[in-house]
């Protein structure tokens, strides 16, 4: 198996300000295309630091990855370090310079000096055009191993990959074993309990299978993976397993897909049923309404939401009732259901939710501790609450919030039941 490796650099990695997604996505995307990630590092914007590392990875590794370093500020010497290593010099290139000149016409901004230099790269490379935007990337060979410069941001780095970097790689390296990846997704149901239900999968792995759990806010997914010599030969190596996990998953299994989400899923059914929905949204501040509408198309199933976090709000805007709110107080489960009825008349959607708790870290408690929450359901006349008490993190509790409303709407407009697993309805 050939061997990669992966450095990123940026003293915002090391110290936290940004978040290392670079590396993740790289290591997927080389694992995938055959590659054994040998070594990832993550290292300062110093120059003999960089020097040092790109010139043990390409004396090592059959190809290395290298990420940030290429913008226009004083901290970007990649280029500089890079062109030592390969003992060449810096040229203009006017391709590069022609297109951030392009790219700067259009934004209707004035280049700055420190833009222009980006068009400088060394000798030794093949120029890799960046669409994205003005930092080229570069493409350096030394004794039939391979370097990729690519620009730090994101969706820069993930165009020059997935477009231009690819291609060579299948020419370059082409009796790579091919990985194949799939991710079940799931919700509403602890990583124990899911293990549980599934069993053991010891038979799949020692046929060579590799499967993962991965809890976090939104669920848990189940992650397998499995090598062949072509993508035909990997899925049918994947194919037994998949009917297993389809078996013993059932409806908690709301879909497949790294990326799939609960939203997506749910607003297909709210499109081919032509239901529609709106939000009242107290404890989640919104959250929901972005999650439902962050997914394209989803004008023909959203009506509407309110964020009512103050009393006043629920009771002008959704007709909770004052004497309600005295008594049983706002994080409640008669709160919780007019709250989701009020919007749904005050919309006129087919369905309503909301959702009302104590989201923390301060605010709890004895009796309502941080954590609580309270979800209301009005569905087609459906009326119901649910409660569950989730942690002490205030993000982490609106992030489960919000996959719990979903998985809820999923489960009954499906009929598999009206709620995740063992939360149990309140009715009126």
């Amino acid at each position: 198996m050939k061997k990669a490796h992966i450095i990123t650099i940026g003293n915002e990695l090391l110290i936290g300000d940004t978040v290392n997604t670079n590396a993740s996505w790289i290591g997927i995307f080389l694992t995938e295309a055959g590659f054994e990630i040998e070594r990832v590092f993550t290292i300062p914007d110093k120059y003999d630091v960089i020097k040092q590392f790109i010139e043990k990875s390409v004396e090592t590794a059959d190809f290395t990855v290298v990420t940030g370093g290429l913008g226009p500020t004083h901290d970007d010497i990649t280029k500089k370090a890079v062109a030592d290593v390969f003992d060449c010099e810096m040229v203009k290139n006017e391709q590069v310079l022609s297109h951030i000149e392009d790219i700067f016409e259009r934004r209707g901004f004035r280049m700055s000096e420190s833009n222009i230099e980006q068009a400088d790269v060394p000798t030794a490379c093949e120029v890799l055009i960046n669409k994205m935007g003005t930092a080229p990337g570069m493409w350096f060979e030394k004794d039939q191993r391979y370097l990729a410069v690519l620009p730090g941001v994101p969706h820069e780095m993930k165009y020059l990959m997935s477009v231009v970097v690819s291609p060579k790689l299948k020419k370059l390296f082409p009796g790579l074993e091919v990985w194949v990846t799939e991710y079940f997704k799931t919700v509403g149901i602890p990583e124990s309990t899911l293990s549980d239900k599934i069993g053991s999968l010891d038979e799949f792995m020692n046929n060579g299978v590799e499967v993962a759990y991965l809890p976090g806010p939104a669920g848990v997914t189940i992650r397998i993976r499995a090598s062949g010599a072509d993508r035909t030969d990997a899925e049918e190596r994947l194919r037994e397993i998949k009917q297993n996990l389809n078996e013993k998953i059932g409806s908690d299994l709301y879909g497949k897909g790294k990326n799939l989400r609960l939203a997506e899923v749910v607003g297909k059914i709210l499109t081919k049923k032509k239901l529609t929905i709106a939000v009242a949204e107290s404890c989640t501040g919104g959250h929901l309404a972005d999650e439902i509408t962050d997914i394209s198309g989803s004008s023909n199933y959203m009506k509407g939401g309110v964020i009512a976090y103050a009393n006043d709000i629920k009771t002008s805007m959704l007709g909770v009732d004052e004497q309600t709110l005295k008594s049983d107080g706002a994080v409640s489960m008669a709160v919780a259901l007019q709250m989701a009825k009020g919007v749904a008349k005050q919309f006129e959607a087919d369905i309503g939710v909301s959702t009302t708790g104590i989201a923390g870290p301060g605010g709890g408690t004895k009796d309502k501790p941080v954590g609580l929450v309270w979800m209301g359901f009005w569905i087609q006349g459906n009326h119901f609450a649910l409660n569950t008490i989730f942690t002490s993190n205030r993000l982490i509790n609106k992030k489960r919030t919000v996959m719990v409303v979903l998985e809820s709407v999923r489960r009954h407009l499906l009929g598999i039941g009206s709620y995740p697993y063992e939360l149990k309805p309140h009715r009126p």
